[in-house]
């Protein structure tokens, strides 16, 4: 039998895990692998200039938990953060790595899934700076790999401003579980903008084809492998 992975997802906002990894992860279900994730702000705060709408955190709650039960993964409650929504870099970026490191020892994963760092909503950024370094090679560590994932209206509006591009070199096949992974972004319905826009249900069916095209699939999600270890 196959050893089963654990699998963590570190995001910077709740419907991140789906818009970018949505379809891997119903592939990490289906092989019955165990899936954490943990959000480090609640994803609304910054919509508001003062006091956020109970009713708005809910929806967004509720949704959360939708996509959970329908990808096959399961929220880290006691890490998920309600810090400063697209203001976590009003933060020592230390605070928000040491959260991440509580998360590791409790989970041991063996892959992480999180932000690639050329993303241009300072979020994502963040996160991704602070799971490298919670991350960081050490002895008797027992991860295997950290996989970058692209978030479409924020991983391809950087227009050549960041240093580093997202530049995949993984492409997984999600044709068996891309329904799986609709079915999620329609929970996030409230986060989903209408056609042209990249973060519309169409434009990220559109961007998991040209993932797939890319090599000789239907639909494909991409990621950056920057740390791969055979332990």
């Amino acid at each position: 039998m196959t050893k089963k992975n654990k699998i963590l997802v570190i995001v910077a906002h709740p419907d991140d895990e789906t818009i970018g990894c949505g379809g891997v992860l119903a592939q990490h279900s289906k092989n019955r692998d165990d899936i954490f994730c943990m959000s480090l702000t609640n994803g609304i705060g910054a919509r508001f200039e003062k006091n956020y709408n109970k009713k708005e955190l809910l929806i967004r709650k509720k949704a959360s938990f939708n996509a959970q039960k329908i990808l096959g993964f399961k929220w880290l409650k006691e890490f998920c953060h309600d810090f400063p929504d697209n203001s976590l870099d009003s933060l020592p970026i230390i605070k928000i790595i040491k959260v991440i490191e509580e998360a590791k020892k409790i989970v041991k994963p063996d892959i992480i899934y999180t932000h690639n760092l050329s993303d241009l909503n300072i979020d994502h950024r963040i996160v991704g700076e602070a799971v490298l370094v919670a991350f960081r090679p050490q002895p008797k560590e027992v991860w295997k790999e950290i996989r970058l994932f692209e978030v479409p209206s924020t991983s391809d509006y950087f227009d050549n401003v960041f240093s580093k591009k997202f530049n995949p070199n993984l492409f997984v096949n999600i044709k068996q579980t891309w329904k799986k992974k609709l079915s999620a972004l329609k929970a996030y319905s409230k986060e989903m903008r209408k056609y042209p826009h990249s973060r519309s249900l169409k434009g990220i069916k559109i961007l998991a084809q040209y993932r797939g095209v890319q090599n000789g699939l239907e639909f494909a999600e991409a990621f950056d492998v920057i740390k791969k270890i055979i332990r």
